[in-house]
This record gives C-alpha cells, sequence and structure tokens, in this order.
C-alpha cells in the first residue's frame, strides 16, 4: 500500500525535479510511512511513499522490469500475485522480489494493456516506458484505491491524493461551479471531477497513456448485468457464493504485518470475521461505540466477538472525541466529503492501528447484494398510485420531528418528497442532501447566473444510463451506486479515513468475481420481496446465527442532528450567521433560515447543514493556502 504521484515536464533541471517530487512525498507521508524511492531522467519524475505489507525488506519501489525499459510506481495490493508470477517464471521471466508490484511491471511487460484483465486486487499504478518516453496509468475496476492527474500547458501531473497535485508549481487551483453543485446533492464530488478545474480523477476501470504529449484515457472494465444465470438451483447459487467469498477473503490474508477485521456486528462484517476465522488462528477483531444508543453498535459486536472466539477490541467515544477530530480530517481532505461516517471510519482506523497494519472490511456489500433501503424504496413506489402522492405528502409532513439514527419520519419525509421524481433520479436524491430547487434557493444570485440554473445531476444521470446494461427496474439503482456512491463516496471514504492513519483496508465483497457473478443471478435473490440481500443471508444463514442476520440495518452514523442543536450548536451559528468566507457562493438569508427551522425542530435539515457546513469549514481551510477563484 502506497502513496504514489509523479509529473512530465520539459520545464526543470533534475535537481528541481527532485525538490518537486520531495514536496509531493512529503505531503502524501501518510499513505507510506516505512520507505519511499524515486525516478527521474530528463522527460519524467515519479515516488512513492510505502506502507511496507508484502517483501517488507526488498519491496522497494520504483521497481523495473527484467529488460529494465519499464519502471513502476504502485499503490494498491494483487491477491493472485503468486499465481502470475509462476505464469510468467514459465516464460522465463526472472524476479528480485516477492512483491505483487514486480508481477505487474513484467506482466505489463507480457501482455501489454491486456495485463489489467489478470489482476485481481485493488490498484493504481504508473508504468513508464523508458525507451517509447511513455507513460501508462491504471485503476482498479471499482475504484478501491485513487488516482488524480492534471494536464495543463503540455505538463502532465498524478498523484494518490489531489493534495500532492497541489504541489506542483503554478498549478491552477480554481473552483469548478459544477461540481460545487453536484457535491450539495451527491455529498461528495463524482469522477471524473473534482473540486477544482483542470485537476480530475481517473475513472475506476479506466486506463491514461501518455504518448508524444498526447493523452489518452479508456475505459478497460464495465460491470455487465446481462445475461442472467439461469441453470443452477437456489442450493446451486448458494453454494457458489459461498465458496466465492471464502476464496476472497483467504486471498485477503496475504500479509507479511499484523491482520484484523472491523467488526460491526452486522451481516456484511460478521460475514468476514467467519470466513477470516477459517483462514486464520486467533482473528483480531475491531469495533467503536458512541454514548447514544441509537447510534451504537458496539454491544452486537461484543455479540459476535464472543460467538467466533475473536480476540476482540472495543473503544466507546464521546462527542467531544469525534468533534475534535472534525477540524483534521477536514484539513486532510482534498475536496469537500459530506458523508458524515467519515468520522467514525477515522477512529475505528485509528484505533485498529494501534495494533494491527490491515483490516478486512465489509464494504461493497450493500452496493453489490442490494442492502440499501433505497432499492426497496424504489420497489415500494411503483405501488403508489400518483393520485395519493399529494394527500401521502401531506400526512407525513405532519409527523415530529426526530433527532435519532435512521428514524420512521425522515425515511417517510425523504421517501415522498421525490416520490415524483424519475426513478433514477430519484434515487440520486434519496441518498443525498439538496434537490434542484433547495440549490438554486441556498446558492447566491451571482452563482446561478454562472451556473444557468441547469440540473446537472439530471444531466450526471442520463449521461451514464445510457451505458446501463441491465433492465430491471430496482437493478437501475445498483449499477447507480456502483458506479457512484461506491466509487465516490463509500470507497474514498474507506480509504482516506484508513490512509490517514496509516492502515491498509481490504474490501473482500469487492473481488470481481463476486460482483461478477451476483450481477449476472435472477434479481428476486438479490431482492426478494421485502428482504434485501436475500442470497447473502441464506449463505449467512449456515455460519451465522439469526440474530445478526435478521438484525435491522443501522449504519454507521453519528448524531449530526443532535449535535448542531447542543454540542455544535455555537459553531454552526458562527458558521451560517457570522462567517462570510464562502459566503459568496450563498444566500444568507436561505442559510440562516436552513439552521433556524432545524434549531425550532420545525424540519430535520442535518443532511443540508452538514454538507455546507463540510464546504464551507474546507473553503475557508484551504482558501488559506491556495488562491480560489469562482471563474
Amino acid at each position: 500500500m502506497c502513496g504514489i504521484y509523479g509529473f512530465k515536464s520539459q520545464l526543470f533541471s533534475q535537481i528541481e525535479q527532485k525538490n518537486i517530487l520531495t514536496k509531493m512525498g512529503k505531503i502524501l507521508y501518510h499513505r507510506g510511512p516505512d520507505d519511499s524511492g524515486e525516478f527521474i531522467n530528463q522527460n519524467l519524475a515519479m515516488g512513492m511513499r510505502r506502507l511496507s505489507i508484502i517483501d517488507v525488506k526488498k519491496g522497494k519501489q520504483p521497481i523495473y522490469s527484467n529488460d529494465k525499459n519499464l519502471i513502476i510506481v504502485f499503490n494498491g495490493e494483487i491477491y493472485n500475485y503468486k499465481e502470475i508470477r509462476r505464469s510468467l517464471e514459465k516464460k522465463g521471466y526472472k524476479f528480485r522480489t516477492n512483491t505483487d508490484t514486480e508481477v505487474i511491471v513484467n506482466l505489463y511487460q507480457d501482455k501489454g494493456l491486456k495485463c489489467l484483465d489478470e489482476l485481481n486486487g485493488m490498484f493504481s499504478f504508473a508504468i513508464y516506458d523508458i525507451n517509447k518516453d511513455e507513460v501508462f496509468i491504471a485503476r482498479d475496476r471499482f475504484g478501491i484505491k485513487p488516482l488524480y492527474y492534471s494536464f495543463q500547458n503540455n505538463e502532465f501531473i498524478f498523484s494518490s491524493e489531489l493534495k500532492g497535485i497541489t504541489q506542483y508549481p503554478n498549478v491552477e487551483l480554481i473552483i469548478n461551479l459544477k461540481s460545487l453543485d453536484l457535491y450539495l446533492t451527491m455529498e461528495s464530488i463524482p469522477a471524473p471531477l473534482t473540486i477544482y478545474k483542470n485537476i480530475f480523477k481517473l475513472e475506476q476501470g479506466c486506463y491514461l497513456l501518455l504518448r508524444k504529449n498526447k493523452l489518452k484515457i479508456k475505459k478497460w472494465y464495465s460491470l455487465n448485468y446481462q445475461p442472467k444465470f439461469k441453470s443452477l438451483s437456489i442450493d446451486g447459487y448458494i453454494e457458489k457464493l459461498d465458496y466465492l467469498i471464502d476464496n476472497s477473503v483467504k486471498l485477503r490474508t496475504i500479509s507479511d504485518v499484523p491482520l484484523g477485521a472491523f467488526l460491526s456486528g452486522g451481516i456484511d462484517s460478521s460475514l468476514i470475521c467467519y470466513y477470516l476465522s477459517r483462514n486464520v488462528k486467533k482473528v483480531n477483531t475491531f469495533s467503536i461505540g458512541f454514548e447514544d444508543n441509537t447510534f451504537d453498535e458496539s454491544t452486537y459486536a461484543e455479540k459476535t466477538a464472543d460467538f467466533f472466539n475473536t480476540n476482540h477490541h472495543k473503544k466507546i467515544f464521546s462527542p467531544t472525541d469525534l468533534i475534535q477530530s472534525l477540524p483534521s480530517i477536514i484539513d486532510q481532505m482534498d475536496e469537500p466529503f459530506a458523508d458524515a461516517s467519515l468520522l467514525p471510519t477515522y477512529l475505528l482506523s485509528k484505533f485498529t492501528r494501534e495494533k494491527v497494519t490491515v483490516s478486512l472490511s465489509g464494504d461493497g456489500a450493500d452496493e453489490v447484494f442490494g442492502g440499501y433501503p433505497t432499492y426497496y424504496a424504489r420497489k415500494l413506489s411503483n405501488w403508489i398510485p400518483k393520485w395519493s402522492h399529494k394527500i401521502l405528502q401531506n400526512a407525513v409532513d405532519k409527523l415530529p420531528v426526530s433527532d435519532d439514527n435512521i428514524t420512521f419520519d425522515f425515511k417517510a419525509k425523504t421517501f415522498m418528497k421525490h416520490l415524483d421524481k424519475h426513478p433514477d433520479l430519484r434515487h440520486i436524491y434519496w441518498l443525498g442532501s439538496f434537490d434542484y430547487t433547495q440549490k438554486r434557493q441556498v446558492f447566491g444570485q451571482k452563482i446561478n447566473q454562472e451556473l444557468f440554473k441547469k440540473d446537472y445531476v439530471q444531466e450526471l444521470i442520463k449521461s451514464h444510463m445510457i451505458n446501463c446494461n441491465t433492465d430491471q427496474n430496482w437493478e437501475r439503482s445498483l449499477w447507480l451506486d456502483m458506479r457512484f456512491y461506491l466509487q465516490d463516496n463509500m470507497l474514498t471514504k474507506v480509504d482516506r479515513a484508513s490512509m490517514m492513519n496509516s492502515l491498509e483496508a481490504r474490501v473482500p465483497f469487492l473481488d470481481h468475481r463476486i460482483v461478477e457473478y451476483v450481477a449476472r443471478i435472477p434479481s428476486r435473490l438479490k431482492y426478494k420481496g421485502s428482504i434485501s440481500k436475500y442470497i447473502l443471508k441464506k449463505v449467512a444463514s449456515n455460519h451465522l446465527p439469526n440474530k445478526i442476520i435478521n438484525r435491522k440495518k443501522k449504519g454507521f452514523g453519528i448524531p449530526i442532528a443532535k449535535w448542531i442543536k447542543n454540542d455544535l450548536r455555537g459553531v454552526f451559528e458562527d458558521t451560517f450567521l457570522n462567517n462570510t468566507s464562502s459566503h459568496e457562493y450563498f444566500n444568507s438569508r436561505a442559510l440562516e433560515k436552513l439552521l433556524m427551522d432545524h434549531l425550532s425542530n420545525k424540519k430535520d435539515n442535518r443532511k443540508q447543514l452538514w454538507t455546507l457546513f463540510i464546504f464551507m469549514n474546507w473553503h475557508q481551510t484551504h482558501s488559506k493556502k491556495h488562491p480560489l477563484e469562482n471563474q
């Protein structure tokens, strides 16, 4: 696991190139505190920070191919690298290390672009062809590992995090208003966009080729939901899935450093714990809890840990603990990111890193198997006649506001609010914060004029749904989440929270063999009636107690609604009423109304307030470092 970075430019001497690399590496230190390495010639400079996981002593990067023509920097893990290595050795390839990094560069020499199809893992890497003066960069199928790039004035820059690019001289850092618009709805900024113009994310399943100062980006992987398998019995489907998950977890135990697992006590993390206990003698499991019982899952985690006799570690955090960590997290995040579960994920990662260097996580299962309530909501919406929408809307509007986690009033109001929208667009709004109308109200007049009052979210969804390859209504939500929510929210959260603490997080449910298999099984096996993750629960029924399988989904949330009214009230009042650093973007009266409606229990505006709060604090922090403009 590493942080990688580099640039291609003719403007600097080798001494200047080294100084720039040093600055880029220093700001990415947290991604790899164990080691560093650099490559510099007259055409290209690239480097890495290493978190040593495999071949700790000899795995120093960059690493050359057999013929010394190709050189690689790599971030991630390839879990089937031993199998690939044996195949390459039969062809005469020699290896100087026991790393997966060396396997990738030699596989690329052997198969070129086709090498990507053979890799099972999470990765972003850059390979430089010295003879051709060509740069090849690729990102894994689902976007588990990040990669940012910029190509301005014939200068190419790349980095594992956006902050690496900001260390490059004379990089323009101009806020992209379209990105801000999308952020207010989606709570993160969808790839390939970033908060800045002219800086981009390489999308999941894509590669980049820089040849003769021309940039080519192409998609190398797409998930297919068709055609559906039809030959297996239900027991056959279950048996196959059981094997795939077991094998995925087993592959992800490869490590030369201590390894453990996150454990919430829900079905996903508990299943990971079960399979891990089959492959590791004494499993280290980690959970955190909160003083507010409606958000606390630690007791469930303890029961699961007792069931599997793991070496369990638990820590309870107070609101003060979470609040105190917030400024540091905002400072380290390159872009505004409003998923509040980032905070507990960060604290869990920090706690876990005290004992181990690698941790397995149950993330990704909801997007693969259909675990979110929004999937059932999409099915339910088809059964509600249009004539009843207004009546139901009036009824739910009268429900009293609750500050607890995922309450009935919250779900009902969210459901009804967007019921009349197109199903694909509605799904995005159900998960997000601001809809189109709310954004037009909260943006200032100048920003609305510059945005031409376009519905950028609608445009984004329409442009991507053209490529959706499932004709099943609710499965379109799965497709959307695999493309947006998983990549830009869930995996971004896990990567940043873990790597801020120099912890490697592995996600067994995102083994591409599992994802591809589940995509093509009959839809009824994923969501049967009102039962979500049906086939996963059938697998789990062979290994877990029913009280774990049937436990209601709680989510990894924090009590934001209560904080705004109590612990963080002063901070929010100061931010929304007095802080003018980012008010050039927003209507001050609209900001005040959002806050006051929440404080008076008139409306539950927790998501909208938190999304704005994060941007405004991010802006204040980062505008001190970089000049930000509106154009």
